[in-house]
């Protein structure tokens, strides 16, 4: 029988055959076919591994997230250390905007899927928003270590912040995807956000 990594990299394979048709045509032009085509395999074995095109769908954002944080991660180890809680939610901020291809198409993908799901039962079936949820507790925790240390001022909710910047973060994203400011603006804002969050309340958008 086929190892459990050979699935996984199967599984991989399949999901990233999802990512590039999105990526180039939108993920309303997904389909089992399309994936299997794309990722060079049967439509069968997309089959073996997904019952259904919500499935899939479910399967390449996870695949998308898995890649994001350990680009995330990449991120911080560039920087000393230790990481200061500021770090960590840069690095973050940064690596969600859109400002490179595998960020762009992880935006869209997500934000597609969210339209979609709206009207789409089978897709609304799939708890696609608890990768949200995972984010915004990771973030919560960090800032609820930070207030505990004194680098976050004591006032402040760490789970409302938590939220609050992803909501920042997720909204400044589609309009860098839409055309509507460039990624440096985006990261001023955010920035911006992260000045006042720590505490420095005379903190002004930096071009």
């Amino acid at each position: 029988m086929p190892r459990t990594a050979d699935h996984d990299q199967r599984r991989a394979q399949i999901a990233e055959g999802l990512v590039r048709v999105a990526g180039r045509e939108g993920l309303h032009a997904v389909t089992m076919r399309s994936v299997a085509a794309e990722a060079g395999v049967s439509l069968r074995l997309v089959q073996y591994y997904f019952e259904s095109k919500a499935q899939l769908m479910h399967a390449a954002l996870l695949h998308l997230e898995r890649g994001s944080n350990e680009r995330w991660a990449a991120r911080l180890a560039e920087l000393p250390s230790p990481h200061t809680a500021r770090d960590y939610l840069e690095a973050f901020l940064a690596e969600a905007l859109p400002t490179d291809e595998r960020s762009r198409v992880f935006h869209l993908v997500w934000t597609s899927y969210a339209v979609l799901a709206m009207t789409d039962a089978g897709l609304a079936d799939q708890p696609f928003v608890e990768g949200p949820n995972r984010l915004e507790r990771q973030l919560a925790d960090v800032l609820r270590a930070a207030r505990a240390t004194g680098e976050l001022p004591a006032g402040l909710d760490p789970d409302c912040e938590a939220a609050r910047l992803t909501a920042v973060n997720h909204g400044l994203g589609t309009s860098v995807l839409v055309g509507q400011r460039t990624p440096e603006a985006a990261q001023a804002v955010l920035r911006y956000h992260l000045d006042r969050l720590f505490g420095a309340e005379d903190a002004a958008p930096r071009a």
